[in-house]
């Protein structure tokens, strides 16, 4: 899919991002630009709803916000970079926010505390792998890929000197301690119901 009114080559701001009227949803790493569309299958909504539902209630009162895609994530090099300086911003399925002063009206400009993303085949690579390497450059503390496929969880979470540690590994049956958000802990088991219907 061509980008709108750009060369595919050309390195694109978070300025250009905001100029896309096009109704595709857009991600950009680095400059570099991927189109989201079309959206996810009816099955990864109806496990990021469960997973969204499970932290939003927990967070009532509390002083961490949640929210879930389609929410701009401004991963910046210096805290006061400018839409022009500004060359990533993503989607992630699930985030949470405890440093609310990091929330606008366009989304979060900095690092969440904790990052979800639902592995899709159009997705995989560049979860795995290239968005990993970004969220932990960037200091997100917690980072979970959901294998759906396998009914998998792999948790990442930040050290303090050597980037994310091994992952811990969860299935359909665990419940996911969240040591980050105090005494919550996740249950997989409501995450991954209806797998297969």
């Amino acid at each position: 899919m061509a980008l709108p009114k750009f060369k595919e080559e050309d390195r694109f701001t978070y300025a250009d991002y905001l100029t896309w009227d096009d109704d595709q949803r857009w991600e950009l790493i680095d400059g570099e630009a991927s189109c989201m569309s079309p959206g996810p299958n009816r099955l990864h909504q109806k496990w990021l709803g469960e997973l969204y539902r499970q932290f939003a209630n927990y967070l009532v009162g509390k002083p961490c916000e949640v929210y879930m895609a389609p929410f701009d994530v401004r991963l910046q090099d210096h805290s006061d970079a400018s839409d022009e300086q500004t060359v990533t911003v993503v989607q992630p399925d699930l985030v949470i926010i405890c440093d609310l002063n990091k929330l606008d009206d366009r989304g979060v400009k900095g690092a969440p505390d904790l990052v979800v993303e639902i592995i899709s085949p159009s997705t995989a690579k560049r979860d795995i792998k290239t968005k990993f390497e970004l969220y932990q450059r960037h200091g997100v503390k917690e980072y979970w890929i959901i294998y759906p496929n396998d009914s998998t969880l792999l948790v990442y979470r930040l050290t303090d000197d050597a980037g994310y540690s091994s992952p811990e590994v969860f299935g359909e049956g665990d419940t996911v301690p969240v040591p980050l958000l105090g005494d919550l802990a996740i249950d997989m088991g409501k995450v991954f119901t209806g797998l297969f219907r």
